[in-house]
């Protein structure tokens, strides 16, 4: 068991507690509300101003676990409870869970606790469902250890314990997930032909995956002429992927993505250093994983028409293998 996941697993514990506190108190009701609700009516979410690491329970798992106390934050778990970590492996049982504690607070003393709940929902009056993101800060001022959680926590006896518990790697927020027609791309690219106009450009990840990041450049017979830089981005509001260009002459743009098929024609209006107004569609072709052609259409400069340029052929380089 790794020590960072437990850390995450003793963590969630007191974000669920929390919750449990809360949500079985009764919500003050609204002077328009009935008194009472269908029985038969779905259980409520847990109210949204019942915030977590209030509630005395979880005050006092909190102090147990500041104390390195693994028998005291044990016995907030039910007997038969099950923890399921980021790799898949089950620790069943108080006993089990015990033993991992002790592990932790021998190699971690003085850790503090940090809170991020997601979401929670009360599923009956005896359980209630929690997720979030959690975090560990030790006490030698390391970075924290941050884990996401889905827990289930159970009434018993008047008091609420963790039945079950679900733990994953956290990862921060990614728009991955609407590159994946793009990734194709990622990678270095130069142009087939050796002599006369060409280009290179190169592609890879930044940000958690939440932009493409892309050097280019016009070449003449190999040599780089004019280039620049490129962040592709997605725009959550219009649902589309733009792109914000730096031009190595001082003048920068942005454009909009459309995919066509195997095209993209990446609609682009820019400023030239000398303060002129540029407006061209760029198309994209992918041949194949490793061959794409690149072509400059529609392109106005202050409202002078250029004719189209003549598609630079790209080709993928391949790593050179050791």
């Amino acid at each position: 068991m790794k020590i960072g996941t437990l850390l995450g697993l003793t963590l969630v514990l007191a974000v669920a507690l929390a919750v449990g506190q809360f949500s079985v108190g009764k919500t003050p009701q609204k002077p328009d509300e009935p008194k009472a609700r269908d029985k038969d009516a779905p259980p409520r979410d847990a109210p949204a101003e019942e915030a977590p690491g209030k509630g005395k329970r979880a005050q006092e798992f909190i102090a147990a676990f500041n104390k390195g106390d693994a028998k005291a934050v044990s016995e907030f778990w039910t007997p038969d409870a099950d923890y399921v970590d980021p790799d898949g492996r089950t620790i069943k049982g108080r006993a089990a869970i015990e033993k991992l504690y002790e592990k932790v607070f021998a190699e971690r003393k003085g850790a503090k606790l940090n809170i991020i709940v997601g979401s929670r929902r009360q599923v009956s009056p005896d359980v209630v469902l929690e997720d979030g993101v959690t975090e560990v800060v030790p006490a030698n001022g390391d970075p924290g250890i941050t884990t996401r959680f889905a827990a289930v926590l159970v009434k018993k006896d008047g008091e609420w314990y963790i039945e079950s518990l679900r733990e994953s790697e956290a990862r921060p927020p990614s728009n991955a997930d609407h590159f994946e027609d793009l990734t194709w791309l990622l990678g270095d690219w130069t142009g087939e032909n050796e002599k006369g106009e060409s280009a290179t450009a190169s592609y890879s990840y930044a940000e958690n995956d939440n932009f493409i990041v892309s050097s280019f450049a016009t070449t003449l017979n190999g040599i780089p002429v004019v280039g620049g830089t490129q962040w592709i981005g997605w725009d959550a509001i219009d649902k589309k992927v733009r792109s914000w260009s730096f031009y190595s002459g001082g003048g920068f743009g942005e454009a909009v993505w459309t995919k066509d098929g195997n095209k993209w024609e990446i609609k682009t209006t820019a400023r030239t250093a000398a303060g002129k107004k540029a407006s061209a569609t760029n198309i994209l072709t992918k041949v194949d994983d490793d061959h794409a052609t690149w072509q400059v259409t529609k392109l106005t400069v202050d409202g002078h028409v250029i004719p189209d340029s003549k598609p630079v052929k790209l080709k993928r380089v391949k790593p050179v293998e050791p």
